[in-house]
């Protein structure tokens, strides 16, 4: 559908993914104005990652200072691939430790279509299949020539994106990741992989309905000089089946940045760094930031609310979670420095419960 794009918003939001879709909703239902920006059509293709989420009750237990998860998280069942409640740590022997965890695997392009129609049900517009040149001052100019002004432009773009590209100089480590699409039945638990497969990152294998979602990254600091296509095709190879997609993206790795706010720009999701490294969460933890920058956006603008409020209602909620989930990633890139026989001797029974603390963003050892 064309829609007719008025010369200025409340808001411009460039990227319309899990972050960008989250603030359109929340900030146009607080009364703003907003106007969506994507290269994409539609919004959610090509797939760029894992598809991978915890459950609502999973998430409660992840991010217990996060409120009201049922009215953030509304993943309908046709966005929903499989449902799994065990995860596999898969050291390099290949002897997993199986733990408790109810995920969702998803159809990704149809779980994001489905956050953006909640945003329009909400009043949000969005403009597809158009990219952003440049932003300046308050006006954010597309690659078609058109110039559309903003009183507030919020980056949501990846990393990539525009607004943190000129306006932010902070650096953030960022894998590189390269999946597939393979067809054939994989059972229900998902499974990380971690060892010289993807040093430095990890590997994964996540079952979905009739195949499975299989794909790796890695640190390049730690590859020796071999090829991101060679691990990945090595990793793949383990598995047998059709494949019927082949995708890449990239994951910010350091946590988040030290601010999300500079003036009347606004940093969400992959931008702001918003991804647990110790376990590559990133779709729900997007949400949750774009939650609360909604929420503020529109405060802003209706009873003057500072916008450095988002920082310290997101410390509030997500600071104790990410702050342990970049340590257990610190800690974790000096052990899978170590050769994978010495890995196969950590990862046992013994350490079963720190290494779930380290995925799960809780203190490893319960005093660092």
């Amino acid at each position: 559908m064309i829609i007719m794009v008025q010369d200025s918003y409340d808001v411009i939001i460039i990227g319309g993914g899990p972050a960008g879709s989250t603030v359109a909703r929340y900030s146009a239902e607080g009364g703003a104005n907003v106007l969506v920006i994507d290269g994409r059509d539609p919004i959610g293709s090509p797939l760029q990652c894992g598809e991978l989420v915890p459950t609502n009750d999973e998430m409660r237990r992840l991010c217990p200072d996060v409120p009201d998860m049922d009215d953030l998280f509304q993943t309908p069942e046709h966005a929903i691939s499989r449902k799994s409640s065990k995860m596999h740590i898969v050291p390099p022997s290949g002897k997993p430790l199986e733990f408790n965890f109810d995920g969702l695997v998803l159809n990704r392009v149809a779980h994001d279509e489905a956050l953006v129609e909640m945003a329009k049900q909400c009043g949000a517009e969005f403009l597809v299949d158009e990219y952003v040149e440049s932003v300046v001052e308050n006006s954010v100019k597309l690659r078609s020539g058109k110039s559309i002004k903003g009183k507030i432009i919020v980056g949501a773009a990846g990393h990539s994106d525009p607004v943190r590209r000129d306006y932010w100089k902070e650096k953030s480590l960022k894998i590189p990741v390269k999946f597939v699409l393979m067809e054939g039945d994989y059972g229900d638990a998902v499974e990380l992989h971690f060892g010289s497969m993807a040093p430095g990152g990890y590997a994964w294998m996540f079952p979905k309905s009739s195949g499975a979602n299989i794909g790796l990254g890695i640190q390049k600091s730690f590859s020796r000089g071999k090829s991101m296509n060679k691990y990945a095709d090595e990793f793949i190879s383990k598995y047998d089946g059709e494949i019927s997609f082949r995708g890449a993206g990239s994951l910010p790795m350091s946590g988040t940045i030290k601010n999300f706010v500079k003036g009347n720009y606004l940093l969400v999701g992959d931008s702001a760094g918003m991804v647990l490294p110790s376990n590559g969460a990133g779709i729900t933890i997007a949400m949750v930031g774009g939650r609360i920058a909604g929420q503020v956006i529109a405060e802003h603008l209706r009873d003057g609310v500072p916008l450095s409020d988002y920082e310290k209602r997101w410390n509030k909620q997500m600071g104790k979670v990410m702050r342990n989930s970049k340590r257990s990633f610190k800690i974790g890139s000096i052990l899978f420095r170590l050769p994978d026989a010495l890995l196969n001797i950590l990862f046992n029974p013994l350490t079963k419960g720190i290494i779930w603390r380290a995925v799960t963003c809780r203190r490893m050892f319960w005093i660092i």
